[in-house]
């Protein structure tokens, strides 16, 4: 009856309600209880194939009978007959079901299914006349009821917030996720077989240290009641891998999360899955070979090729990776030779001439790191070693012997991004311990993410560290090379995201957020373009600034070129905390890039797609060395002492290019 009205409301044209959609399921919950029939009480049903499998081996399965259980997504009644589709882990797969093969009450209780409920179904496998590989059933369980709606099929689940807040659902509707993540622990899975196959030992070290070291990261700091010390969340796995290969351990990794307090963009969150190995007696050079061979195998193991697409590239992991030292690609990009630049103060003028902005603390080989961020990376699509970095900017890298201004450090670049970071591990006590001093001067000037001194680790090079090379590289970014995948929280289950409550804890809050939430994953027409839930302000803590007494004449005001723009891409600026970068279309036939601000407020993915309004003849300025084309405009406030903050967003069926007046 409930299906019937549903199906009666969409000719009419009117969105079924959800509430009454709700109270149907649990009401059919009750009914199925009171019956004896509660499937929440079946603990277990025996599987005996998944869906894939059935229709790859079609010739092995055909005329016998089959176990599968899965959701089902879709159900077609058609009198004394239908048909209902069944997915699980590996696809999904038609099913045929008749009140002759159940009998009468069981098909009673099958037309009674929602979509969204979990079944088991046991029957023959068969191809229809329409040659659709399928299961003619003999039986249908029920082994779980879904009380909630799922999103209408043909639309999916679309809206980028929602699908990383309810990952679950997202799995559910969206078969290329699944594929992402069954990848991506194939990968992980192919890593270990490979270094494993190289006689190196997986071990694990701890998470809560004293003494957060081995990278230039902000720690998450906490409180251990036990022993009523301050400890913080590692930032790397570096420092404790080190300690084993002086204990003898001559070949170790570790596959482990680590913790970065900074922010969030496509290529950062705060909590990440990091690779890394030491091997002892050998250097950078052996530590690029293994990175190269390690890399291929992967991806001739995963995807079963070296050539792997990459948004609007194509990346061959199978040819020689180019090896090229930071100085030399700066001067190749730019033409700027940085071995004629001696002094901090020449490379500061040359940073100021070319508008590369730098901390008064930097140094020569900090300007060096900031030439190569700015004008080189960007550039290396084919896997390429950048090689010999500023002694500088790795503080637990061997100097080389030749330089030793330089050190024996590389990183590997794919696609623009930093993939790998390896070197040949800095294994002198007395040059370590100046090092650490210069981190820690970096640190009483303002630098964050400075190292502090491990008087631990200080002890353990003392008592003497082999020769050793080492390598470091976030997980999450080669699964998202193989996947093609453009945001690393496309890449991670259950990604960090900002609370939708404003103040924590406020039930009002919460059960408001829940409502929106509820019904926009829930209602069936709507669920492509699910709004973020909004908050609700108390307006008696809202200040806003008083308006102008003084007039602006017409012309004035025509003068301010305010333009619909819809963003095509977000990104936070690397190094900054505050601005994103918006690559926007302004309905010419050139992109627009303009900064902003907003970080505070929101996160890159949840711009992407928005239509908003920006003044589009504000002369050019340069920020973060970056040039910005014009400014959006946002709503500013105060409220309950804080400043608040809303980007200005239109309807999405304006187009880019309306000019506003």
């Amino acid at each position: 009856m409930a299906e019937q009205q549903n199906q009666n409301q969409k000719a009419a044209g009117k969105e079924p309600d959800l509430h009454q959609l709700l109270k149907v399921r649990r009401e059919k919950l009750a009914e199925l209880q009171a019956e004896g029939k509660d499937p929440f009480r079946i603990t277990s049903y025996d599987v005996t194939v998944h869906s894939t499998d059935v229709k790859e081996q079609y010739g092995e399965y055909e005329g016998k009978e089959v176990s599968i259980a899965g959701r089902m997504m879709s159900k077609r009644v058609m009198g004394k007959a239908s048909f209902c589709d069944v997915q699980d882990l590996k696809g999904h797969i038609q099913c045929y079901v008749s009140r002759d093969d159940l009998g009468e009450d069981a098909y009673k209780d099958f037309k009674k299914l929602d979509i969204g409920d979990l079944i088991g179904v046991k029957g023959i496998v068969f191809t229809t006349k329409m040659g659709e590989i399928s299961i003619h059933a003999h039986s249908v369980t029920l082994l779980s009821k879904s009380l909630q709606v799922l999103p209408e099929k043909y639309h999916g689940l679309t809206n980028t917030d929602l699908r990383y807040r309810q990952r679950y659902t997202d799995l559910i509707m969206n078969e290329d996720v699944r594929k992402t993540f069954v990848m991506r622990s194939h990968i992980i899975s192919s890593i270990r077989r490979y270094l494993d196959g190289l006689g190196f030992l997986e071990v694990e070290t701890p998470m809560l240290v004293a003494n957060a070291g081995g990278a230039a990261a902000r720690p998450f700091e906490t409180h251990y009641n036990a022993l009523d010390e301050d400890v913080k969340l590692r930032i790397s796995l570096e420092l404790y891998l080190k300690r084993l290969i002086v204990g003898g351990m001559e070949r170790v990794y570790e596959i482990g999360r680590v913790f970065r307090n900074e922010g969030l963009d496509t290529r950062h969150n705060p909590e990440f899955t990091l690779m890394e190995l030491y091997q002892a007696y050998t250097d950078y050079k052996g530590m690029m070979d293994l990175t190269e061979n390690m890399f291929r195998h992967v991806a001739n193991e995963v995807c079963g090729t070296t050539l792997i697409p990459y948004a609007d590239a194509e990346i061959d992991l199978g040819k020689p990776f180019a090896r090229i030292p930071m100085i030399e690609a700066i001067k190749q990009y730019t033409g700027i030779d940085f071995d004629e630049i001696k002094t901090t103060e020449e490379a500061k003028k040359l940073a100021d001439e070319k508008g590369v902005a730098y901390e008064k603390r930097h140094v020569r080989g900090d300007i060096i790191n900031l030439f190569f961020e700015e004008f080189v990376e960007e550039n290396l699509i084919q896997p390429t070693f950048i090689m010999d970095y500023p002694v500088e900017v790795s503080p637990l890298t061997k100097r080389k012997p030749d330089k030793p201004e330089l050190v024996e450090r590389f990183e590997l670049f794919i696609y623009g991004r930093e993939m790998c970071n390896a070197y040949s591990e800095l294994n002198d006590p007395v040059d370590q311990r100046e090092r650490f001093k210069a981190q820690e001067a970096a640190l009483a000037a303002g630098d964050e993410e400075a190292n502090t001194t491990d008087e631990d680790f200080m002890n353990a090079l003392e008592i003497g560290m082999p020769p050793t090379g080492g390598i470091g590289y976030g997980i999450d970014r080669l699964v998202m090379l193989l996947t093609n995948s453009p945001a690393i929280r496309d890449v991670l289950l259950f990604p960090t995201m900002k609370s939708l409550d404003s103040k924590k804890g406020d039930p009002e809050q919460a059960k408001a957020s829940r409502e929106v939430s509820e019904g926009a994953l829930s209602a069936p027409a709507a669920a492509s373009s699910v709004p973020v839930p909004s908050v609700h302000l108390d307006l008696s803590k809202v200040k806003v600034e008083p308006l102008f007494e003084e007039y602006v004449d017409f012309e004035t005001f025509a003068k301010s070129d305010f333009r619909v723009v819809k963003v095509e891409a977000c990104e936070a600026v690397h190094k900054s905390k505050k601005l994103l970068k918006f690559i926007l279309n302004d309905g010419t036939d050139r992109k627009r890039t303009i900064l902003s601000g907003i970080h505070e407020y929101y996160e890159p993915e949840m711009l992407v797609g928005k239509t908003c309004v920006a003044i589009t003849n504000l002369p050019t300025r340069m920020m973060m060395g970056i040039p910005s084309e014009g400014m959006l405009i946002s709503a500013v406030y105060e409220y309950d002492g804080h400043e608040g903050l809303n980007l200005l967003m239109l309807d999405d069926e304006i187009p880019a290019g309306a000019k506003l007046y």
